[in-house]
Formats: structure tokens, C-alpha cells, sequence
């Protein structure tokens, strides 16, 4: 499945004479294109593919790419950034769709948007596949994609291990995928959260969170194990006590609201739905008490790191055990 997430019409044929590749996530749009090349060359091997970009393709030059051939060999043309055509080339395109060549696939990759809006009708006018590769923005659509491409591979992954490596990358598809084709090449058997935090947890961010989560839901030798590798690694303790307020604070503000759906809370609480539903499910063994306790302990460590302390280490590893065990305060109660 090369192109992961990305939507496509209902005609679904690679083949087919017009793609309209549509949005300005690079690495779907690249899919996008690299699909149609792939099912060019399973069909003719000596297919000539052909990428332009919107200034090289002058009036005529489409028309010059597509005449027939004496060999009638197959060629796939690919205009890049179709959106900054001229006028007079958009003429030449809308002209051509009314009348594709045989064995030619032309491929427009179009950002969306206003800019180059009638050449998008035009092409949507005439038929084309269209394959949307809209600009992942939200968590909750990066999880997506990282699971579709675990699918893609035929192999499975947990939810945690899915998220786990959303924390640990970020935003950026092209090392999330990287990162997925990593740990399938290298790992056997189902990828878990253990699989992704031995690979991934010397990036900050991610390692500091992880102290946070497993502190919250109570997991003190987790934690514990998760704070002295992070530290191990370099990563800065501000971030580590950044982390726990983070998320004794998230457990905080999650009891103290009114029920709701995931959606409705995120707006109240300015959290994304995904992380409403981590929190309920860290929440559980906590009391308004236990909140108390671990936010006073997260602004000892806090002052320990910042210099009121000798030992910042001592300072994490004192709060992370604090933290754990009022996580599990509702069951000595």
C-alpha cells in the first residue's frame, strides 16, 4: 500500500489517464506520485517518466511531452507545484484533459487552496483520479498514519507502541515512516511500547514524558528505570520535573471536570482527545489528595533542579516515587 492515508476517488487505477494529486503533506504527495510510476513500469518496463516543475512546463511544452511516439512507448508526465502554472499553460493543461493521449499518464501535484483553483476544477471536471494528501496537523491523524503503516507492512503494533512513537518523533511522516520501517526490519513479532522506548527514548522530549506517564499511572520501578536511563542519555532535568507537572496537572484538571465526550473535553481543557483518553485511563487509582501530594513533590524536585538541591538526580528520583505511589492512593484508602 504505497500510499498510506492519503484519500483517493472513486477511480482507483494508477493507470488511469489524469491524477490530480491534491494537499501539501510532501511525503503522501510523493506516494501519490510514486504509485502511478511503479504501475507504469509493472506494465511496461521502459516507461519514460518525465518531472517538471509549474515554471518548466511552458505553453506547448505539454503538448511536445505527449505527441505520439513511433514506438508508442508509455510515458508518465509529472507536473510538480501545478498550482503556479501560467495562464496560458493552464490553457494548454485544460485543453489537454478533454483529450488525453494513449499510453501517457499525466500526474498534476496541486497544493489545494485558491491559487490554481481552475485548473483543480477543470481536472475534477474531466475525470480524474484524485488522491488527497492533506497536511496532517493533529495527533490524532499522525497515530493514524503510523498505524496504517505498520498495516501496510503486514505486521502488527500495540496502541502504546503507536503512540509512544508519535511522542518520540513528532510531526515530521517521512521519520515516522522512517521509524516504522526501522523497527519491522530490525524487530520480530509484535512491536510493543518496550520495542519503540529502547529504540527512541534518547530523544528528550519523549524519554521525559515517559518518566511522566509510567509516574502517574503508578508504575514506580518503570519510572524509576525510565528517569535514570533519560538522564543517562543527557536529557535535562527541567524537562523531566516539566514533564511530571505536566501530567499530575492533566490528572488534576481531568478530575475536577464535568463527564463529557473526549471531543468536549479537549475544548474545556485545551488537551487533544487522545491525551483525554491517556489521562482517564492513568486517573484511575488517584485522589483529589493524591493530586495534592504529587504537585507539592513535582515543586520540591522542581526547586532540587533549579539549584536549591545538591543532588538533581535524587531530587527527580525522590518525586517520581511520591508521584507513583499517590497514583495508587484510591486503592489504600
Amino acid at each position: 500500500m504505497l500510499v498510506a492515508m492519503a484519500r483517493k476517488s472513486a477511480n482507483d487505477d494508477p493507470l488511469a489517464p489524469v491524477t490530480l494529486a491534491v494537499g501539501q503533506e510532501e511525503l503522501l504527495l510523493d506516494r501519490a506520485v510514486r504509485e502511478v510510476v511503479v504501475a507504469a513500469r509493472a506494465a511496461d518496463a521502459d516507461t519514460d517518466v518525465r518531472e517538471l516543475t509549474s515554471d518548466q512546463l511552458q505553453p506547448g511544452t505539454l503538448a511536445e511531452l505527449t505527441s505520439p511516439s513511433l514506438f508508442a512507448e508509455r510515458k508518465v508526465v509529472v507536473v510538480r507545484g501545478a498550482q503556479d502554472l501560467s495562464a496560458d499553460t493552464i490553457k494548454d493543461v485544460t485543453a489537454y484533459l478533454g483529450a488525453p493521449a494513449e499510453e501517457i499518464t499525466l500526474v498534476l501535484v496541486h497544493a489545494g487552496g485558491v491559487k490554481g483553483k481552475k485548473l483543480l476544477d477543470a481536472a475534477r471536471k474531466a475525470g480524474a483520479r484524485e488522491v488527497a494528501c492533506p497536511k496532517m496537523t493533529k495527533p490524532a491523524d499522525r497515530l493514524a498514519f503510523v498505524r496504517s503503516e505498520f498495516r501496510a507492512t503486514g505486521r502488527s503494533a500495540t496502541p502504546e507502541a503507536c503512540q509512544a512513537l508519535v511522542d518520540a518523533i513528532g510531526s515530521d511522516l517521512r521519520e515516522l515512516a522512517s521509524a516504522v520501517s526501522q523497527l519491522v526490519a530490525d524487530v520480530e513479532g509484535t512491536v510493543d511500547e518496550a520495542v519503540v522506548g529502547r529504540y527512541y527514548t534518547g530523544r528528550a522530549e519523549a524519554s521525559s514524558f515517559t518518566v511522566a506517564d509510567r509516574a502517574v499511572e503508578g508504575r514506580a520501578a518503570e519510572a524509576l528505570e525510565a528517569l535514570r536511563w533519560s538522564l543517562a542519555t543527557g536529557v535535562a532535568p527541567v524537562l523531566i520535573t516539566s514533564a511530571l507537572a505536566q501530567g499530575v496537572r492533566a490528572i488534576g484538571k481531568l478530575s475536577s471536570a464535568r463527564g463529557g465526550r473526549p471531543a468536549d473535553l479537549a475544548r474545556e481543557l485545551g488537551m487533544p482527545p487522545w491525551k483525554i483518553d491517556r489521562v482517564r485511563q492513568q486517573m484511575r487509582g488517584w485522589t483529589p489528595d493524591g493530586v495534592a501530594v504529587a504537585l507539592r513533590a513535582v515543586a520540591e524536585a522542581d526547586a532540587g533542579v533549579k539549584g536549591g538541591g545538591d543532588d538533581p538526580g535524587y531530587a527527580l528520583e525522590k518525586a517520581v516515587v511520591t508521584i507513583a505511589r499517590a497514583a495508587r492512593s484510591r486503592g489504600r484508602g
